[in-house]
């Protein structure tokens, strides 16, 4: 397809924005890197600018740069770029990754998108690829779309793929991708590993995410058959299941035979396996992480990790007290719509202690806490929790009173810390 008549330069795309327009970018790998790297050049063109971002891959020289005051940064899930920012004018906006595009658009529709897209097919049917959280819904609200054609994009099908016919405007930039790279699996992570593997049957539906207990998981299901994949995330680990043979989608309710997810992310290697691969569906996250969608899934697991967990099972997996770290994300969509499915089961992990740094020392801290740290988020209401898994076993919540869940969580905490949790819970009257 010949897009000559819409190709225009970065600098050209950037001319488009005027004072109190609201930019949308693309999700995660699916950010315009063009874009965004001379998206620092309208400081004294424009002002009152709204940038909406999630999960930004990398940093941008906006972000160096302390003094910008045109603009101010909305984003819907905080990655290390934004948490180490020079640039100070950010807002983190609330969201589960199912509403995500309902989010950015809520209080007013972009009146631009920009997203990343692959080389163009024969027919002028292009793909955002890695990213679909938010890319089919925008593009039909925003008032102007902009593709942006890099050549390192895979080629994805689903929600992903749309016709330069439907765009306004076109950009070319051929900047590499940021592949995740992945961190070394620890003993600790391995064995909370092999416990969750113990509860995942043979033709299992999987939804897992990126990080060292998902990991670790990954690797203690080699000796399962038949899993299939409905996720909110596709990495490295569940690809590594489906080269094994682990993984054939073959019992699967929706979609059999094929892996749904929404996000692609990990290393080239997961890059590599999505490209022009039929067997991957890549759909908005407002389908893969609709609860009604995902109850549909018989045997569907989720396996979500979180920052701290208190003794009534409330689970903190975004921020640090009231700094936010990272984001909602999908975590109550995967775990309720998990629970909601037949045969359904939901684990929220962690390592049962952290090391911080406190007045110049290091110390360990239990990650099982009487209350959440003030400020802190509840990502995950107790409401919805069902199992808890640190190295020190795994506990089952859903039906208990608060006694119970207190005694049941405290049995999992580090054993240097139970007296002192034993202790709290009865100054608290759970126990």
């Amino acid at each position: 397809m010949d897009y000559t008549n819409k190709l225009i330069t970065t600098e050209q795309a950037l001319a488009l924005v005027k004072s109190g327009y609201k930019v949308a970018v693309g999700e995660g790998q699916g950010a315009p890197r063009g874009f965004l790297s001379k998206f620092h050049t309208l400081e004294d063109k424009v002002n009152n600018v709204e940038l909406w971002t999630c999960r930004l891959p990398q940093g941008f020289p906006m972000l160096e740069m302390r003094n910008i005051t045109f603009c101010t940064i909305h984003d819907t899930f905080i990655t290390k770029p934004l948490r180490n920012a020079e640039f100070k004018n950010i807002s983190y906006v609330p969201t589960h990754l199912s509403k995500l595009g309902a989010t950015v658009s809520a209080q007013r529709v972009p009146d631009i998108f920009v997203t990343t897209c692959s080389l163009p097919k024969p027919n002028g049917m292009v793909s955002s690829g890695l990213s679909g959280g938010l890319a089919k819904e925008l593009r039909q609200k925003s008032r102007i779309i902009i593709a942006e054609i890099n050549e390192n994009m895979p080629y994805t099908y689903g929600d992903t793929e749309f016709s330069l016919n439907d765009v306004d405007y076109v950009t070319e930039e051929n900047i590499p991708l940021n592949p995740v790279i992945l961190g070394k699996v620890s003993d600790r992570d391995r064995e909370i590993g092999n416990l969750v593997a113990e509860y995942i049957d043979d033709g299992d539906c999987l939804q897992v995410g990126i990080g060292g207990i998902p990991d670790a998981l990954m690797q203690c299901l080699k000796d399962k058959k038949d899993l299939g994949i409905h996720t909110e995330l596709l990495g490295d680990g569940l690809i590594d299941l489906v080269e094994a043979g682990v993984v054939t989608n073959a019992r699967k309710t929706l979609y059999k035979g094929k892996i749904v997810t929404s996000i692609v992310d990990g290393t080239q290697k997961a890059f590599d396996f999505v490209n022009d691969n039929k067997d991957v569906i890549v759909f908005d996250s407002s389908y893969t992480n609709d609860v009604a969608v995902l109850q549909q899934n018989d045997n569907q697991v989720s396996v979500n990790t979180t920052l701290e967990v208190d003794l009534t099972g409330q689970c903190c997996s975004e921020s640090l007290g009231s700094r936010q770290y990272s984001g909602t994300g999908g975590q109550a969509d995967t775990a309720i719509g998990a629970q909601r499915a037949k045969n359904g089961k939901s684990f929220i992990v962690l390592g049962s202690t952290a090391n911080v740094l406190e007045s110049g020392n290091v110390k360990m801290i239990s990650k099982i806490v009487p209350q959440l740290k003030r400020g802190a988020t509840v990502s995950l209401q107790r409401n919805d929790v069902q199992y808890i898994a640190t190295e020190y076993g795994i506990v089952n919540l859903r039906g208990c009173s608060m006694k119970e869940r207190a005694l049941k969580l405290i049995s999992i905490a580090h054993p240097g810390f139970r007296d002192w949790l034993t202790e709290e819970a009865e100054k608290l009257n759970l126990i």
